[in-house]
This record gives C-alpha cells, structure tokens and sequence, in this order.
C-alpha cells in the first residue's frame, strides 16, 4: 500500500502539480494556521502518519508543525485503516456519509481553534511555480525508491517495536486488563463491550484495529449507526505507537503526551455525540 502511494506521490511531484495544490490551499490552510506547504505532509499521511509525522519538520515555525503534528495524529487515516474503513462503509452510504462528514470536520475545527489557541506568529508562503511537465519514468521510479528505502529505515523499527509490545502485552495478560477497563466506555458509545480490544490493538498497529472492526462487521455485531460510530471513533482514536514514538521525537514528550491527553477523550467524546444523532435518527 505504501509503496503504491509513494509511487503516485512521486508522479503528481515529477509533474510539477504539488506546488499549484499548495497554493490552492493556501487561504483555507492560514485559516487553521497552516501555510500550503503544509499539504505535503497532510497528503503523505494518507500513506503513513509515521512518516508524514517526520516530514512536518519542513514547516517554517514551530506553531506550524504542532498544528500539523496535531492534526495528523486526530484527523488523517492511514492508508491500511483507510483501505479497510472504505470497504467496510462501502456498502452503507448513510454511515459512510456520517463518517466522512465527522472526520472532516474535526479537522477543520480543531484547525481552526488551535489556530487561535497555539501561541506563535502566522506562517508566510511564498513558492515558485514549476512549469507543468511530463514525468520521466527514471526520476519516478528513483524517487518511489528513495522513499521506500527511507520508509523502511526509519519507520519500519518502529513498527517492529510495536508488534514486540503488543506480543508482551498479550503474554503477560496485561492487555486483559486493559481491555476490561475500557469495555464500559465503548459500551457508553452504544458498541459491544468485545470492540474494547480494537481499540486497544489500534493504538499499536492501525490496521490491527481496523482488521478487528472487519471482523466484528462479519460477525454481525454492529449495526450501520454502530459501524459509524466505531469507525468514526476508532479514526480520531490515539495515533498508534510508532506515530507516537516519532510525535515524541520530533515534538518532545511534552508535547507529544498533552497531544495524547487531548485526543483520547475527544475522540471517545465524538464518539458519544454521535451515537446520540444517530439514535435521534433513527
């Protein structure tokens, strides 16, 4: 999956495209406090939080990464718990619908106020505009190559770490307890006490928690208001731990903790608001 978005990524690059979307989103990015060189890491997220995550450093001030930072670990999935997300939805516009909805509109939002909320100055944009060009197959495929190697460098230890940790924690039983401590509050979402263990298996590997979404839809044990609820949730939910390790690197643990402290609740406080909408719904 990775390796196929980086290899489209490269070509909108070779083509001289990126500049003129950064300027399309310019005005609507200053709005959130962002410039529209911030598209770039907002796009490479949909690959890999992770590494998007690694790429804010780009941004001119410091205001501006933790704006991004912030909003990729709350509102950008993945390109494995987007893949899985979509083909679940697929078949309910409805929750489909609700799901998108929710989710762009946390990122606008929190954007928005944490614009007015983080102290520090506007960013200023100013890019020259490339002329558009045909891609030459030999700069794409050594930029996807480059990207791959980097990727596999620098992210792919950290994944290892989490499916070391995520192994222990089964182990040793302490996911147990865990999951039980969080069972009454996915059950205050209107979810089945088991969606508890997504959630926590999402905080290791995203796609763990999607694959585990998959299989409670299989067994029939959410209802389209329910897959809304639980998708919604679950996107929002904590980055999972190799983002957070690198939040931790790039941001410091002070920040990269109070981030945590925001977006758990919120996510769960979402969550909650809508499984209330839709029970008025239906």
């Amino acid at each position: 999956l990775v390796g196929t978005f980086f290899l489209f990524f490269s070509l909108l690059e070779d083509s001289g495209y990126f500049p003129r979307l950064a300027l399309l989103v310019d005005r609507a990015f200053k709005r959130m406090g962002l410039s529209g060189r911030a598209v770039i890491p907002m796009v490479l997220g949909f690959a890999c939080d992770t590494m998007a995550t690694m790429v804010t450093r780009t941004l001119e001030t410091r205001r501006e990464r933790v704006l991004a930072t912030l909003l990729l670990a709350l509102a950008i999935p993945c390109s494995a718990q987007l893949g899985v997300i979509l083909a679940l939805l697929a078949g309910q516009p409805l929750a489909l619908a609700a799901w998108g909805g929710t989710v762009l509109g946390t990122f606008v939002l929190i954007g928005w106020l944490g614009a007015r909320v983080i102290p520090g100055r506007a960013p200023v944009f100013h890019m020259e505009l490339p002329p558009l060009r045909r891609p030459r197959l030999g700069n794409v495929m050594v930029k996807t190559y480059t990207r791959m190697q980097w990727y596999f460098l620098e992210v792919l230890p950290l994944f290892l770490a989490a499916s070391v940790l995520l192994w222990a924690g089964q182990l040793t039983g302490a996911f147990g307890a865990v999951v039980d401590l969080l069972r009454p509050v996915v059950q205050a979402l209107g979810l089945p006490a088991d969606a508890a263990r997504i959630f926590l298996f999402g905080f290791f590997r995203r796609d763990y928690g999607a694959a585990g979404l998959y299989d409670l839809h299989s067994q029939g044990a959410l209802d389209p208001a329910q897959l809304a609820v639980a998708a919604v949730t679950l996107t929002l939910f904590v980055p999972c731990i190799a983002q957070f390790l690198m939040m931790v690197r790039e941001r410091g643990i002070r920040t990269a903790l109070g981030m945590l402290a925001f977006i758990t609740p919120f996510a769960f406080g979402v969550g909650f608001t809508l499984n209330l909408l839709l029970g008025w719904i239906r």
